[in-house]
């Protein structure tokens, strides 16, 4: 069994939408960032960055003591050699995966994170900010519609790699940006859109998403406290 420390934002998704996808045993714990859990000292045992997600495997293939992992991408890159589904084992299609799985996490996620808080979150709109960050997120939009130009998934068949951005890309809106001047990433959110799988994932705590009160605003984009940079990073990661 496994344990999920989740909270339905864009990277809880890419968990919850693989542990469907590849059908592994899970439990939810479900997480409240708005309330701190994230800074709780027995989630920061399991996740030093205070950010979730966070599993925790009580079956690992060595059969010793539970493992803990944090990090989405390294939880993706775990689960899918668990299961042995929905990443390569041979080279070439192995690292075609993972270099656009660590694309993700080093771009498309921190970038639209940003963009998303500069354009909702920020107290003050600051022009260069949103220009920035928006400039930057349609760029990697860009960068994605090049890739699907003559292929159905990123990398191969489909794999951690789509897990990884879809929930990314299903934020467009938000972001202040429209699929209809990305048709390959139209078509491809499309198609994984209309997995069965990847809904249930994307339905898993739908219940418990809240709008932000003040409280919760403060704890995740405040300025006083050492718990700020874990806060923040919490909402983004």
């Amino acid at each position: 069994m496994i344990d999920l420390h989740y909270a339905p934002t864009p990277n809880g998704w890419k968990i919850s939408i693989m542990l469907e996808e590849c059908g592994l045993p899970y439990k939810v714990v479900p997480m409240q960032l708005g309330r701190g859990d994230q800074l709780k000292p027995e989630f920061l045992a399991l996740s030093p960055n205070g950010r979730m997600p966070a599993i925790v495997d009580h079956a690992p293939a060595d059969g010793g003591a539970p493992l803990s992992i944090f990090e989405s991408g390294a939880i993706l890159i775990y689960l899918a050699e668990k299961s042995g589904r929905f990443m390569p084992s041979a080279a070439r299609p192995r690292f075609d995966v993972m270099q656009w799985l660590m694309w993700q996490m080093g771009g498309l996620g921190p970038m639209l994170g940003q963009n998303g808080h500069f354009l909702l979150y920020a107290p003050e709109k600051i022009p260069y900010a949103i220009d920035r960050y928006s400039r930057e997120a349609k760029r990697l939009y860009g960068v994605i519609e090049t890739r699907l130009a003559d292929r159905e998934y990123i990398a191969g068949d489909y794999s951690i790699a789509d897990m990884a951005c879809f929930p990314w890309i299903m934020t467009h809106k938000a972001q202040g940006l429209s699929l209809d001047e990305f048709p390959n990433v139209k078509r491809w959110y499309a198609l994984l859109r209309a997995r069965p799988k990847l809904q249930a994932g994307l339905a898993l705590g739908k219940e418990d998403r809240k709008p932000m009160d003040e409280q919760a605003r403060k704890l995740l984009f405040g300025v006083d406290g050492p718990a700020h940079a874990a806060a923040q990073g919490a909402q983004q990661q």
